[in-house]
């Protein structure tokens, strides 16, 4: 006579869903990561060829070290130029910018994380801040040693980010 196995369903309730996605979303953030606050500053020039060899003599003539930064000029139509650096010292950048002609400079908050440099980092640390219902306006990453990377966020609530990313 031929066994019958008989088959239990279980039933998960929404609690206990949610407590599982919760579970799996603590094990994947375990990256190793550090967040940090940190400013950085925005100029606006009219664009130029050499502009940004300017920008980076002007900074370097005033002995601040550029820890990060980007440039562009969206098109010839735009005709202005857009680098946003973060320093060593905000107030000596922000004084050599203005001495060579900066139209606008605007300085603002960010947040800083470094993390190991593997795959899906960066899936991690920016699935945390959307799951928080978090907007994330732009963000720029690079590698600074091989072994990590270094990632600026700048967010609708950057209060909260930290916090997120600091219980993950």
């Amino acid at each position: 006579m031929a066994k019958t196995t008989k088959k239990t369903v279980v039933k998960k309730t929404k609690a206990a869903t949610v407590k599982t996605v919760k579970k799996a979303a603590a094990k994947k953030a375990k990256i190793g990561f550090t967040v940090k606050t940190g400013k950085e500053i925005t100029a606006t020039f009219p664009d130029s060829t050499g502009l940004t060899a300017k920008v980076a003599a002007a900074i370097a003539a005033e002995n601040v070290n550029i820890l990060a930064a980007t440039g562009y000029s969206a098109s010839e139509m735009r005709r202005m130029a857009t680098f946003t650096l973060i320093v060593d010292d905000l107030v000596r950048a922000e004084r050599a910018l203005e001495k060579i002609g900066a139209t606008d400079i605007q300085e603002s908050s960010i947040v800083l994380v470094e993390t190991p440099n593997k795959v899906g980092s960066l899936k991690v640390i920016s699935k945390l801040i959307a799951d928080a219902g978090i907007n994330i306006y732009y963000f720029y990453s690079t590698t600074s040693s091989g072994k990590t990377a270094t990632c600026v966020f700048k967010t609708a609530d950057d209060k909260k980010t930290m916090k997120i990313l600091r219980e993950a």
